[in-house]
């Protein structure tokens, strides 16, 4: 596999950039695996793609995107299963490749719950099953739901499917009044290779090309996710349990304690799973695992370390998508040689163009693959993102063999070419300038990696990707408006930007009239639709604003927002007074870059922080825009980036226009008041200086869980100052401020009352 550049050399316009195709590439890889159950490329790969993601948005944070991968568990349901809401999430978990990985996770933990080398710090190690998530609930020692994973907050209900598997105890004595049970749904190889035997011999009897699965997960999580539970009880699936969410009353004090009660309740555990002292201790076990994995009978493709001690667990909780208390140690990739029949051109949301190879199918790691992403116009040339040599500077050819490297399950990556095997006449791959869906000039700006189509809303790739992204999981979610439907009426006219979803109705006489007589729709599932659309004129400002789709925009961005302002006319008033001032930065981030340059041709060191301020003090910013801009940036979680890209998208007279017609349909919600009953909420906190008896991760973490907002810097909005030793200019502005500071000890008697009613 050919390495990216290292992401310590990554400047922030080529960042931008791998961000960009890293959310294309890992969004594709999460629907085809957790959704479509039809995995196109292998876990190693998928890991990489994961981590190479979160080491870029911790260098640069202000560039993470609305669509970031580290805020997305799996893939949301699929259609023809209810729903089912979990009452705890669902998370993933961070992933770890090599020896040095896990010394990192253990030296991580231990520093965030401030543990000395020798305090004693247990860790369990289990094998990471290659299945399909399933969560069991149990009231009253009686199975009454079963849900997939989904998106992590919100799975399918496959409750009858579930009662079909052996494994899985329809009622259990000696339980907790409410217990969610979460396991691993499998297939054995054995029973794999008769079940797709059996479907040979079927096929081949009627006549018919036999539909084999391509490995045991597909086909674990094909059998449990069949609408008719008659044919998930013909399929031999197995659970391993090694987990758990909703709880009336805790399992046991530590993991391996939980476990063993699981299995006194009558769950199958892991025989494999162990208790270690240390990273050494944990090492050792992946070993042992990783030397038996061929004969275990049935797919892993990992071991999971795990806190032991549940209480620790709970202190050191978790980050966006994962804990901070457990991590999976996965195995190595693997590689095949194909041909390259075609290289396509993909359009994404941002306008993006991101070239695909497609491959004569080929078997990597049990996966069948014939799609590998290309990355862009460099790559297929054979320069870096920094414009060094890579591949030993071998070009990518249509018809060339190439080295596929599977390593998640998201696209694979072309890796490297067999020049020995290039076929005569193979011609370099040009790359085109116009855009391959509506002719815009497709171009790339100075420093950026990524070639764009400048066609906007007239293009009709971006249009169509920015109406999936209004309609996704996480934001406006209306039921019976997915990916599908939005091509279909984005195709016919019916809308053409967000608005228009809720004109549908009356702009096409009675709505119900014209789309029940449409192919694939019917009286029942037409009225479905429009009562569905008429329940999210009501919508969250914190899901209203993440729908909007401006880059950089995820998530947990868009909550700070929501909370920071509390409606959407107080953000967007904020943003236009701020213009100016976001004018300013970016000038002066364009000086900046100027300085560089000039710098490094004239065999000097840059004045970096003299041409910001000589193009600030050009651009003569407004004072009421300066504190507007001050206020945004302080923010906690928004970066100047980040505001910059709000402060463009409003500024934009068509995006604009576009934002007021559909927020006239639309009545936005503020944000739910924080509970009442602890004495931080509400209120805006900064921490300074060193903390002695908790880190600053876990400090920040306690704080927002009692309802307070925590800022990274001193304003006239700050409530609270918490000051540790080594308080310097933060600790000085609070008290000219006026604004009430306590140590580390008034903390913590100050939460302690929370933390007892919690």
């Amino acid at each position: 596999m050919q390495e990216r550049p290292p992401v310590e050399s990554l400047t922030k316009e080529q960042a931008e950039q791998e961000l960009a195709w890293l959310a294309e590439q890992i969004g594709a890889a999460n629907t085809a695996y957790h959704r479509d159950d039809a995995p196109e490329i292998s876990d190693a790969e998928y890991d990489a793609l994961k981590r190479r993601n979160a080491a870029i948005e911790a260098r640069f944070p202000e560039l993470k995107r609305a669509d970031s991968p580290s805020d997305r568990v799996g893939a949301a349901p699929a259609e023809g299963f209810g729903k089912v809401r979990h009452e705890v999430a669902m998370l993933s978990l961070g992933n770890a490749f090599t020896d040095e990985d896990v010394e990192e996770f253990t030296a991580r933990v231990r520093k965030y719950l401030n543990l000395r080398a020798a305090d004693p710090l247990d860790f369990t190690a289990e094998p990471k099953i290659d299945g399909l998530s399933l969560s069991l609930r149990y009231e009253d020692g009686l199975l009454v739901q079963a849900a997939t994973r989904g998106d992590g907050q919100t799975g399918e209900n496959v409750t009858a499917n579930a009662r079909t598997i052996a494994d899985i105890p329809q009622k259990i004595e000696g339980a907790p009044e409410i217990l969610e049970v979460r396991g691993e749904v499998y297939m054995a190889h054995a029973d794999f290779e008769a079940l797709n035997a059996a479907q040979k011999a079927e096929a081949e009897a009627a006549g018919k090309a036999p539909r084999l699965f391509a490995n045991p997960r597909n086909a674990a999580a094909g059998s449990l996710r069949q609408l008719d539970p008659e044919i998930t009880r013909s399929r031999p699936l197995r659970f391993f349990a090694y987990a758990w969410g909703a709880l009336s009353e805790p399992l046991a004090e530590t993991q391996m304690g939980a476990i063993a009660r699981l299995a006194d309740l009558g769950f199958a555990t892991n025989p494999l799973t162990r208790l270690c002292t240390d990273a050494a201790a944990l090492i050792a076990h992946y070993r042992h695992i990783e030397e038996r994995r061929a004969t275990l009978g049935y797919d892993i493709d990992g071991v999971v370390y795990k806190v032991n001690d549940l209480e620790l667990q709970r202190r050191l909780g978790f980050r966006a998508t994962t804990p901070r208390w457990a991590i999976a140690h996965k195995f190595p990739a693997e590689l095949a040689w194909t041909r390259l029949e075609a290289i396509d051109i993909q359009v994404g949301r941002t306008g993006a163009l991101s070239p695909v190879a497609r491959l004569a199918p080929v078997t990597v790691g049990g996966v069948v693959v014939s799609n590998a992403t290309l990355h862009n116009e460099d790559y297929i040339a054979g320069r870096g993102a920094s414009g060094e040599v890579i591949r030993d500077g071998k070009d990518i050819r249509v018809g060339d063999w190439v080295q596929v490297y599977r390593a998640g399950d998201v696209i694979p990556k072309v890796a490297d070419v067999d020049l020995a095997r290039r076929p005569e006449g193979a011609a370099p791959f040009v790359f085109p300038d116009r855009c391959p869906e509506c002719g815009s000039p497709a171009v790339r700006e100075e420093g950026d990696a990524v070639r764009r189509c400048t066609g906007g809303v007239i293009c009709p790739a971006q249009a169509v990707e920015q109406l999936k992204h209004f309609v996704s999981r996480k934001a406006f979610d209306i039921e019976g408006l997915g990916a599908k439907q939005v091509e279909q009426f984005h195709a016919d006219g019916w809308i053409r930007e967000p608005a228009d979803i809720f004109d549908l109705k009356e702009k096409y006489g009675t709505g119900l009239q014209q789309l029940k007589n449409r192919e694939g729709w019917g009286e029942k599932s037409a009225a479905k639709l429009f009562d569905a659309i008429e329940e999210k004129r009501r919508i969250p400002l914190a899901r209203m604003i993440f729908a909007l789709g401006i880059r950089h925009v995820g998530e947990v961005a868009a909550r700070d927002l929501a909370l920071h302002y509390g409606s959407w006319d107080a953000l967007t008033a904020a943003l236009d007074t701020a213009r100016p001032a976001a004018l300013a930065h970016r000038a002066a981030d364009e000086a900046e870059d100027a300085e560089r340059r000039r710098a490094a041709q004239e065999g000097r060191r840059a004045r970096i922080s003299e041409a910001r301020a000589a193009a600030v003090a050009a651009a003569q910013v407004p004072e009421a825009a300066a504190a507007a801009w001050e206020d945004l940036i302080g923010t906690d979680g928004i970066g100047p980036t980040l505001a910059l890209s709000l402060s463009d998208a409003l500024a934009n007279p068509e995006e604009r226009a576009a934002f007021d017609r559909l927020t006239a349909h639309l009545t936005i919600e503020a944000p739910e008041a924080p509970a009442a009953d602890s004495p931080v909420a509400g209120k805006t906190v900064v921490f300074t200086g060193a903390l002695e008896k908790m880190t600053r991760a876990e400090a920040k973490a306690r704080a927002e869980s009692l309802g307070a907002k925590v800022a990274g810097s001193v304003s006239s909005k700050t409530d609270l100052l918490v000051a540790g030793p080594g308080a310097g200019s933060k600790a000085k502005k609070a008290a000219e401020l006026g604004i009430e500071t306590i140590d580390e000890d008034g903390w913590l008697a100050l939460i302690e009352g929370a933390a007892q009613q919690g």
